[in-house]
C-alpha cells in the first residue's frame, strides 16, 4: 500500500471540502444583489410621470388593437369581491419572493446540471426587465383614473404599506414606475419552466402553471401591471432560458465551476473515501490478501 500517496492526498481534502460552503455564499450573494439591484433600479430610473403616463396610454392603444384590454373587469372583480381582492393582495406582496426562492434551493439540491442553467436564465432575465425599468418607466393601471390599487385598499389588512408591495415604511424603496414588463409574471412562468423540465410528478408539473397563469390574474387584477406586461414579463424569462446555455459556455463560467464546483454542503461522504492519517498507518497485514486457490 503507497502510504505516501494517502498522506498527501488529505491536505487537498481540507481544502476542497469547503468549496461547496464558498460556492453557495457566492449563490446567495448573486441572488441578494439582484435584489439590490432591483431595489435600486428606482434611483437611476427617470420619475417623471408624465412620459410615464404617456407610455401607459400607448400600451392601452396597443392593447385595444390586439383585443386584450381586460384590466378594468378584472380590477373591478379584485375590488368588488373583498375576500378575492385580500388574497391577491397577499399574492402579490409575497409569493414571487417565497416561491422563486424555495424553487431555487429545491434546485441546487438537484445538482449543478439542473440549477445553473435555470439559475442564469432567472438572472438575465431579471436585469432584462431592470433595463426596462430604467428606460421606459411606465405607470401601471392604478396611476390612471377608472383603477383601484386594490394593495392599497387593503393595506390595513396586510404588511405591506400604500407604495406598490412595500412593507410599510419603506414604500421609497419601491419603483412605481416598474409597470413594464412585469418580473411578478416572469418569475411565475421561470418557476412553471423550472418545474416542467426538472420535476417527476405530473401535478407538481400542473401547480406551476396554475401558479404562473394565477399570478398573471393577480398583478393586472390588482391594478399593478397591464395585460402586456405579464406577456413581456413572460418573454423576457424565455430570452433569459434561451441565452442561459450560451453563457454557461463562457471561460470565466467554466473556470469559476472548476474552482468552487456546484455540490451541496450537506453532501454525505463515504468516510472509506476520506484520505487520513489513519489510512497511510494501516498495517499490511490488514491489506486485503487474494483468496486461497
Amino acid at each position: 500500500m503507497n502510504n505516501a500517496g494517502a498522506v498527501r492526498t488529505a491536505p487537498a481534502y481540507a481544502r476542497n471540502r469547503f468549496a461547496p460552503w464558498i460556492r453557495a455564499l457566492l449563490e446567495v450573494a448573486l441572488i441578494l444583489g439582484l435584489w439590490v439591484l432591483y431595489s435600486l433600479a428606482r434611483l437611476l430610473a427617470d420619475t417623471n410621470m408624465v412620459p410615464a403616463l404617456h407610455r401607459a396610454q400607448e400600451l392601452l392603444h396597443l392593447e385595444d388593437l390586439l383585443g386584450i384590454q381586460w384590466e378594468v373587469p378584472l380590477n373591478q372583480l379584485f375590488t368588488d369581491h373583498k375576500v378575492l381582492g385580500l388574497a391577491g393582495s397577499y399574492w402579490y406582496a409575497s409569493l414571487h419572493y417565497v416561491v422563486t426562492a424555495a424553487v431555487l434551493v429545491w434546485l441546487w439540491r438537484l445538482g449543478a446540471d439542473r440549477y445553473g442553467p435555470a439559475r442564469r436564465a432567472l438572472v438575465i432575465g431579471t436585469l432584462l426587465g431592470l433595463l426596462a425599468y430604467i428606460s421606459l418607466p411606465t405607470a401601471p393601471p392604478r396611476f390612471l383614473s377608472g383603477y383601484v390599487d386594490v394593495l392599497s385598499l387593503h393595506s390595513a389588512d396586510g404588511w405591506w404599506g400604500g407604495d406598490a408591495s412595500a412593507p410599510r415604511g419603506l414604500g421609497g424603496l419601491t419603483n412605481e414606475l416598474a409597470a413594464f414588463p412585469s418580473l411578478h409574471a416572469g418569475w411565475s412562468l421561470w418557476v412553471a419552466l423550472a418545474l416542467q423540465l426538472y420535476a417527476t410528478r405530473h401535478w407538481v408539473r400542473v401547480l406551476g402553471w396554475l401558479y404562473a397563469l394565477g399570478t398573471a390574474f393577480v398583478i393586472v387584477g390588482t391594478g399593478n401591471h397591464w395585460v402586456i406586461d405579464a406577456i413581456v414579463g413572460w418573454m423576457v424569462i424565455l430570452v433569459g432560458w434561451a441565452l442561459a446555455e450560451a453563457v454557461g459556455h463562457l471561460p470565466v463560467r467554466r473556470a469559476l465551476d472548476r474552482l468552487l464546483p456546484f455540490e451541496s454542503p450537506f453532501t454525505r461522504v463515504d468516510p472509506g473515501e476520506i484520505p487520513t492519517e489513519q489510512a497511510a498507518t494501516t498495517p499490511a497485514s490488514q491489506e486485503s490478501r487474494p483468496a486461497p486457490q
